[in-house]
């Protein structure tokens, strides 16, 4: 029998390492498993926004064509497992303890071998997990999201089909770089030679830097707008709300016309497969003790011009102004978000997500800008969800919006689904 609560501890123990990048600690780990990430054909997703969406799309559309999809996302809502699914079946904790017994004295191998820098991380132990997954499932196909940039990414070992750059914004920063051409440069990263990379929507410098780095490496140049013109009337119809989706869908679809015809992805299967995607926490309307709902991760600048347009159609469509229900991690993210959401919000609840780099109410408070008209109330995700079929934000009759840090909406969704183990979103690591 697993120790499921020792197994979370040791691989939450790994985190203190904090972000490891680089890829050849991952090439270390991969190589002494015998090269999992071979076992298949992949799509490599990058992007600051959409790239999970994309993700999400393609591995239906590869299903509905009737392959055995691997699917590699992060961070996870809720629990641990949806990181890692085979035909959208999520990695068990049975799976995932067994798993862990296995890669630990290969890492600790590779720590005695080259110090404590060559100790696998908490995402590589869970890219790792992945690659394994895929393989002993026989995955026809697997849709591999990057992690963190690109460039640096451990997911960053595999040799795609092809390579998708959803989207490019000012995000991650620190890390990545604080000009749209840095960030792209490492988003670019993810390009391999002689493979086509297929681009979303993106500013023109970014996607200038893109494609000169794609010109040294031969790989063509695929973007949505070459495919689908500029009219979204002509883009493709998804289950997903928003313009934004409609080029997520676009870019999917775009990958299914670059993809050799030997994968079987034809108009009428990529149509199926768009109509019917499952992707929880965007935009994503569920009833509350009555009311309605609506969960959707807005976490970075780019994203918090989509929710400004989310917000302005609800407002349209309801004929009122909704409650929002707010938390994000770090100022930089806070202050785009809450200026969209004041423009648009009735009242709003101030929520501090169980994350270290969470904005404090006092910090979020403070950028609350001075014209607001609405009541601001600080708030906890226990005290506006005290259970199942409970919602205390707002009256009976109030649309609440719940927007920000994917932690927030993994705390949300954990009260609202208690079966699908709240207390997990300390594992999440971007």
């Amino acid at each position: 029998m697993i120790d499921y609560p020792a197994v979370q501890d040791y691989l939450f123990s790994l985190k203190v390492q904090g972000v490891k990048f680089g890829v050849d600690r991952m090439r270390l780990f991969a190589a002494e498993l015998g090269h999992p990430e071979r076992a298949a054909p992949c799509v490599h997703v990058a992007g600051t926004n959409g790239k999970g969406s994309v993700s999400a799309m393609l591995e239906c559309v590869f299903r509905t064509a009737g392959w055995r999809t691997g699917l590699y996302t992060s961070p996870h809502l809720v629990r641990l497992g949806e990181r890692v699914q085979v035909d959208r079946r999520i990695l068990s904790e049975e799976e995932i303890g067994a798993y862990a017994a296995e890669l630990r004295p290969v890492a600790e191998r590779l720590a005695a071998r080259g110090g404590d820098d060559d100790r696998p991380s908490f995402f590589e132990f869970m890219t790792a997990m992945a690659f394994l997954q895929f393989a002993r499932k026989g995955c026809d196909v697997n849709i591999v999201e990057v992690g963190l940039g690109g460039r640096l990414d451990a997911t960053n070992i595999v040799d795609p089909e092809l390579s998708v750059i959803t989207s490019i914004g000012l995000d991650h920063s620190e890390l990545l770089g604080d000009t749209l051409e840095a960030i792209a440069a490492e988003k670019a990263g993810i390009i391999k030679p002689g493979r086509p990379v297929v681009l979303g929507r993106m500013p023109a410098v970014a996607e200038g830097v893109i494609r000169t780095i794609a010109a040294r490496s031969s790989s063509p140049v695929v973007t949505v707008a070459e495919k689908f013109g500029s009219d979204l009337a002509l883009y493709p119809q998804t289950n997903f709300e928003g313009d934004y989706q409609r080029w997520n869908a676009a870019t999917a679809a775009t990958v299914a016309r670059v993809l050799p015809e030997r994968w079987r992805l034809t108009a009428e299967v990529v149509a199926r497969g768009l109509a019917q995607v499952d992707w929880p926490g965007r935009w994503q309307r569920t009833r509350v003790g009555g009311r309605l709902v609506i969960l959707d991760a807005s976490h970075n600048p780019e994203a918090a011009a989509v929710l400004d347009a989310n917000l302005d159609r609800l407002k349209a469509e309801t004929g009122r102004a909704p409650v929002v229900v707010t938390g994000v991690l770090g100022a930089a993210r806070a202050r785009p978000l809450l200026e969209v959401i004041c423009r648009h919000a009735r009242e709003l609840h101030l929520v501090v997500p169980k994350q270290p780099r969470a904005c404090t109410h006092a910090e979020l408070e403070a950028l609350v800008p001075a014209a607001f008209p609405g009541r601001v109330v600080r708030a906890t995700v226990e005290g506006l969800f005290p259970a199942q079929d409970a919602c205390t934000a707002g009256g009976a009759d109030d649309v609440v919006v719940v927007t920000g840090s994917i932690y927030l909406l993994g705390e949300v969704m954990a009260r609202l689904e208690p079966g699908r183990g709240p207390g997990e979103g300390r594992l999440q690591d971007f």
